[in-house]
This record gives C-alpha cells, structure tokens and sequence, in this order.
C-alpha cells in the first residue's frame, strides 16, 4: 500500500499531531493526496511551550487545521509512578481523550506517525495505540524514518533534518515518581542550552543534578562554553554533569 492509496481508502481521519519529522510529513501528504486530515495536538506537561508553538506554525505552512487540546498527564498516577510502562498508560490518556474529541468532531479515524522504523518490541506505546485501533500508515506503509526525511527535504518542510525530540518524562529515570516542579526545571534548562546554540542534546536527571548528552560533535563547543552553561543551568539544578558517552 501507498501512502495515496491509505488516503484515497480513508478520506477523513484525525491525526496525532506534534510537529515532529513524522507526524509533519503525514500531514502534508494527507493533504497533498485530498485527505481531509485534522491535526490534533494534546498539550501536557511533557511537552515543552516552544513545541505547541511549532506545531501550529507547521500546520499553517501545510493549509491544515489543527486543534490544540490541553490534557493533565500527572492526573494519571500509574503515570506520575514513572514505571517502564509509563508510555503505556501516558498514550492511552492522550489517544483516549484524542480519540472521543475526534469522533465529536466528525472523525471517526485516528492516526499516527509511527514510522517503519520504530522497533515495536521496545515501545510501549504502541501496544496502547493498537489497542484503540489507532492506525499508522507510515508503519503500515513501509516508510522509514530516513526516507521521510528524504520525501520532506524534497517536498519542502522544514522539519527534514529536525532532530527527534522525545517527551520531557524521558530526562526522568523510571522509578522516580513524576511532578510538574521537575520537569519545568528540565524544560528551562534544555531551553537555556538551545539559546546557547546546542541541538539534538538531552538533559537527564541524575539524583538532583543534571547530566547533560550532547552529541559528539559539540562536545568541545560545550567545554569551550562551560561557564556560559553553569550560568544558564545553575538557576535550575545546583550540579551539573557531563556526560562524556553523550548523545
């Protein structure tokens, strides 16, 4: 099957829309093959502000109507547990409250932007999206992560070479209970990184410090600025680490 042909078979569908390299590029074909597709963007805590931003900046450049939801992930205490499955009960949430919005919408199909390169075995996720039937034409496409990449830098968009930025939850190490104080210090800090020009890194919290992945390549850009990142980290954890396996 063709991604025209999953649209021409599904004229109408919602679509979990969080402005990365996947879900961006389903969008636009979507709309390239005469799907009516809406974007729907669940806001939680997980995500920083900067991401809804992008997403509905994206969506204005593809012609595609989004709808921003605002949904309280931490209301969930298997979730704010942090265990291994966390994804699990965190997706349910969020399709779940997706899914019941939709159908009032009009949109009796939910989609994904999981591609054929995600390892199913290794996303608990994926079993919760199964379960709600939500369906994922890139995966069932066969579409891989780097030919998304290809088809978007060919079709224009500018999140072609966009790094994958995964939920703030990640940063947290499973079994460390979950709350809102937390993750707003790694989203400060992981902002206050990004202003100093660094991309595609990660700050985990390691007890109450912040050890920071950045891959290889900034390394000694990041040693060369260590004052500059003390000064806009230490606002938000008093110890700061390097990870020197990085990213």
């Amino acid at each position: 099957m063709t991604l025209e042909q999953f649209f021409k078979e599904n004229p109408k569908v919602a679509l979990g829309f969080s402005g990365g390299v996947d879900s961006t590029y389903l969008l636009y074909a979507g709309k390239k093959y005469g799907a009516d597709v809406r974007a729907y963007y669940v806001s939680t805590r997980f995500q920083p502000g900067f991401e809804r931003a992008e997403a509905q900046r994206l969506a204005k450049h593809i012609g595609a109507e989004m709808t921003v939801m605002e949904l309280d992930a931490l209301a969930d205490k298997r979730v704010v547990q942090n265990p291994p499955e966390r994804c699990y009960y965190c997706k349910l949430g969020i399709f779940g409250a997706l899914k019941a919005r939709a159908q009032t919408d009009g949109y009796a199909l939910v989609i994904d932007g999981t591609n054929a390169s995600d390892d199913m075995d290794d996303r608990p996720g994926m079993k919760a999206l199964a379960e709600m039937s939500v369906r994922s034409p890139l995966r069932e496409c066969g579409i891989t992560k780097d030919e998304i990449r290809r088809r978007s830098k060919e079709a224009g968009l500018p999140t072609w070479d966009k790094p994958a930025y995964a939920c703030l939850a990640t940063r947290i190490p499973f079994g460390r209970p979950l709350n809102a104080e937390v993750l707003q210090r790694v989203e400060c800090a992981e902002l206050a990184l990004f202003k100093l020009g660094f991309s595609d890194f990660r700050i985990r919290v390691y007890e109450d410090a912040a050890r920071i992945q950045v891959p290889e390549a900034q390394e000694l850009v990041l040693l060369e600025k260590k004052a500059e990142v003390i000064t806009a980290i230490k606002p938000y954890f008093l110890i700061i680490l390097l990870d020197l396996e990085g990213r």
